[in-house]
């Protein structure tokens, strides 16, 4: 049985792209609710209450953060220690505490600390855009999107069937672990890709020569297979120290995949070989919300489309009507690293190209992979 959702007051310690998101998908489907916005930028906190999505805007944390339904911490995690510190004095015991950080470690340790395990539960939401800030926030952004929460056992479950309730309100998949088994699937599935994807970017560029042919080689399939490198070193920086262990393990367990690969193709080991590949495809094609084949040059955009009846139908509709093929489309449930809700993708870049344009003609926000 899923729990009737009672928050109707909300804070932010913070607001950039995903903070934003979330507030404004608050304010699309309660539009009475009270939304406090804290944020160190006046230029932020201007523009969220001009547009609406922020009832009362602050720029300190202090009284007015009390009696709030729900907190949410949207700063790097540093800044979210400070903030909670600085909340403490003014957190009503029903308030519930959450995140939206990409390593969740960190800040439970942090609120232990504190004394106010009982009422934190972690978030991360798995949407992101190449764009950042504010001003590039949607209500949409985390539509169909798994978004994760954390727990330890001194939570009590009541809030976290809330946020659960909450998660399911905005439009997001929300699934459930403790922080540990978090920052390990977050490890294999993101952190470490990212470490390796520019490794593999800086073992190309040290080998090319003085005319980058290489780099000028690299636009299809290797650009499609590093297009993740092109994310924030700051954010990354950070990411490495506070997952530091468990990307460490898993990096480990790669080196000794990657030596035993080594070893296959040093021995001609041609069946062997043929297995490590095998596996790895019939592994990648069960993967439900991503196109296979991430080697091959694909041409491909993303759009963000509403979670409404007949909304991907219509998106469809409207370029078949002007003959474009489509070769492969999907939700994209976790996007990290995709800029858009609907993927789509095409035979060839003429048919991107015009359905680019057509879709732009239409209102709709398309997105290219880097």
């Amino acid at each position: 049985m899923q729990t009737t959702l009672s928050y109707s007051s909300y804070g932010f310690a913070g607001l950039g792209l995903i903070g934003g998101s979330i507030a404004r998908a608050i304010r699309a489907v309660q539009p009475d609710a009270r939304i406090l916005v804290y944020d160190p930028d006046d230029a932020t906190l201007a523009y969220a209450e001009k547009d609406g999505v922020a009832s009362d805007v602050t720029s300190l944390i202090g009284p007015k953060f009390t009696n709030l339904d729900v907190i949410f911490l949207c700063a790097p995690v540093t800044e979210n220690n400070k903030n909670l510190e600085l909340l403490l004095p003014h957190l009503s015991g029903d308030t519930t505490l959450t995140d939206i950080g990409s390593v969740k470690g960190a800040i439970h340790k942090k609120v232990i600390e504190l004394g106010i395990e009982g009422q934190f539960v972690g978030g991360h939401p798995m949407a992101g855009s190449e764009r950042r800030g504010y001003a590039n926030a949607s209500e949409t952004l985390l539509e169909n999107a798994y978004y994760c929460l954390t727990h330890t056992d001194g939570v009590e479950p009541v809030r976290i069937a809330e946020m659960e309730a909450f998660v399911r309100m905005i439009g997001a998949i929300p699934v459930s672990f403790t922080a540990a088994e978090h920052d390990f699937v977050t490890g294999a599935v993101s952190h470490v890709p990212h470490v390796i994807s520019a490794a593999l970017v800086n073992l190309v560029r040290d080998a090319d020569d003085k005319d980058d042919t290489l780099k000028r080689i690299a636009a299809g399939g290797f650009k499609d297979i590093t297009r993740i490198s092109s994310s924030s070193p700051a954010m990354w920086q950070q990411i490495c120290e506070e997952n530091r262990d468990v990307i460490v393990e898993l990096l480990d367990r790669y080196l000794e995949r990657l030596n035993n690969a080594r070893d296959l193709i040093a021995n001609r080991s041609a069946n062997s070989i043929y297995s490590f590949f095998e596996e790895a495809r019939a592994y990648r094609e069960s993967f439900t919300d991503t196109v296979a084949g991430p080697i091959t040059q694909q041409f491909l955009l993303y759009v963000d489309i509403r979670d409404t009846a007949g909304a991907l139908s219509n998106t469809i509709k409207l370029l078949s009507d002007i003959g474009i093929n489509l070769k492969n489309i999907g939700i994209t449930h976790n996007r990290e690293a995709a800029f858009g809700s609907l993927m789509i993708e095409f035979y060839d870049n003429t048919a991107r190209n015009l359905a680019i344009n057509t879709l732009r003609a239409n209102g709709y926000i398309v997105s290219l992979p880097e």
